[in-house]
């Protein structure tokens, strides 16, 4: 079996919290106790141009999806801000460039909370995100991704050389579906990040839960 698992974000806007949450509760039964397994769910209320969802949304949206993720044994990160996600009691927080640092966040959330940081295409900023105790790294954008724009596109040979050169691990991120992951599978990513590659996916989420399995198997 892969050592690769699943990590899911949001979609960027949850017009129908019920229904978003029961699709959600669905999709992770789907994946459970299958190769497909969702190690986590990162909360991203913010659109393509970077606009971030009002504190109350986000507050909001993780009170109704934290019970469904932990019910399944699936960690909850919010995205961009530690203070969130000390305010909603989710289980740690995904980092960008811009939004403080890991020591921060680290004194803020414990020693428990899960922090992840984007590296982008740079192998120093993930060495600098380890050293400062990050739990792992994310490398992209690997293809033309519909949720968020950007700048770089690294291929999967960085991968290779992260998961050679140390044990910190790393999620793959950008543009990733069942018909492109092989390759990032194949590198030794630690975590196949999904957006529109789950949600707009032709048979739907569940349908790309079961599309994933075999190549993870």
């Amino acid at each position: 079996m892969s050592a690769t698992r699943l990590y899911v974000l949001t979609p960027p806007v949850i017009p129908d919290l019920t229904q978003f949450a029961t699709q959600l509760a669905r999709v992770l039964d789907a994946a459970q106790g299958t190769p497909a397994e969702i190690a986590c769910v990162q909360l991203r209320l913010k659109d393509a141009h970077g606009q971030a969802a009002p504190d109350e949304d986000v507050l909001r949206v993780a009170e109704k999806l934290l019970p469904i993720a932990h019910q399944r044994d699936t960690i909850l990160l919010i995205n961009d801000r530690a203070d969130l996600a000390k305010r909603s009691g989710a289980d740690g927080v995904h980092l960008g460039q811009q939004d403080g640092g890991v020591a921060e966040a680290r004194a803020l959330l414990g020693d428990a909370a899960s922090i992840g940081v984007t590296c982008h295409d740079s192998k120093h900023l993930a060495m600098v995100a380890g050293e400062q105790g990050a739990d792992y790294v994310a490398f992209g954008a690997f293809f033309p991704s519909q949720t968020k724009q950007a700048e770089t596109h690294p291929t999967p040979d960085l991968i290779e050389w992260w998961v050679e050169a140390t044990i910190l691990p790393c999620v793959a991120i950008g543009g990733i579906n069942p018909t492109n992951a092989k390759p990032l599978i194949a590198a030794g990513a630690d975590f196949i990040a999904l957006s529109s590659g789950l949600w707009a996916h032709p048979q739907g989420p569940e349908g790309a839960i079961k599309a994933f399995i075999p190549l993870l198997a």
